[in-house]
């Protein structure tokens, strides 16, 4: 059986973690399948966004510790590299949302953190364990730390402990918590907003959110001038500024 299930639903499709004795963990078949998962969702016009949840009480238990103990893959797979997998949303043109519907830790964390938006249900708990068995938090590190103050991710990363989720908020991983009975409408509010924008327009912005932090102010203002423009020359933009003047839905509106 697989252990990533996918359900596409009016352009929004829902990306299961579905190895619920494995506590969901970065196994290279799971994150095989999860990369083949997504590979087919952002070549795909049909989807919209995508929401990454999980099935069992875990989200994600980190890194697989009976093959990387063993240094073999599950089968007859070799161990998968994670980097792939965790760097691949700020690339993606789509909008990823996870619900995170059960505990979350080490590798779980760069998963979370690496969503463009994140709920979890207010009972998770999240923490950078890594050091407690004699590792540290290395790859998750590229998406976590720029979501963090250097004094928050010194005190996450040395001590090892666990943390509830408001604390995730509060130290900016994710960007909401909420009891379990209100995480579906939590993320359909997500997921409404987002299918109202266009699609051009959200890939852009996802290129505004991952390029500008880093590049000098002026390339900066040069680089997102000519953006600028050739969005408000574009069919999309076209569309959406007439139908606001008609006072009307623009065709992407679902």
């Amino acid at each position: 059986m697989s252990v990533v299930l996918t359900q596409l639903s009016d352009g929004v499709l829902t990306v299961t973690l579905a190895d619920e004795e494995n506590r969901n963990a970065l196994s290279g078949r799971l994150v095989e399948e999860l990369n083949d998962a997504l590979d087919a969702a952002d070549g795909d016009p049909e989807v919209r966004v995508v929401v990454l949840t999980n099935s069992g009480r875990v989200f994600c238990a980190g890194a697989d510790l009976s093959e990387r103990s063993s240094g073999k893959g599950s089968g007859t797979r070799k161990p998968v590299d994670p980097s792939r997998l965790f760097s691949r949303f700020a690339k993606s043109p789509k909008v990823y949302v996870g619900r995170i519907a059960g505990h979350c830790v080490a590798g779980g964390m760069g998963l979370a953190a690496a969503m463009d938006i994140s709920i979890a249900v207010d009972d998770a708990k999240f923490g950078f364990t890594e050091t407690r068995i004699g590792v540290a938090p290395a790859m998750i590190s590229v998406v976590c730390l720029p979501k963090m103050r250097r004094a928050d991710a010194s005190a996450a990363y040395l001590r090892g402990n666990r943390f509830l989720a408001p604390e995730a908020v509060r130290l900016g991983l994710i960007n909401q918590a909420v009891p379990a009975h209100e995480l579906d409408a939590a993320v359909d509010a997500v997921v409404s907003d987002v299918l109202a924008c266009g699609p051009g327009a959200l890939a852009a912005a996802k290129q505004l959110l991952a390029q500008v932090p880093d590049m000098p102010v002026d390339e900066a203002f040069a680089w997102t001038g000519e953006l600028s423009a050739s969005l408000f020359r574009s069919d999309e933009a076209k569309e959406g500024m007439q139908a606001f003047l008609d006072k009307r839905p623009p065709p992407w509106a679902r």
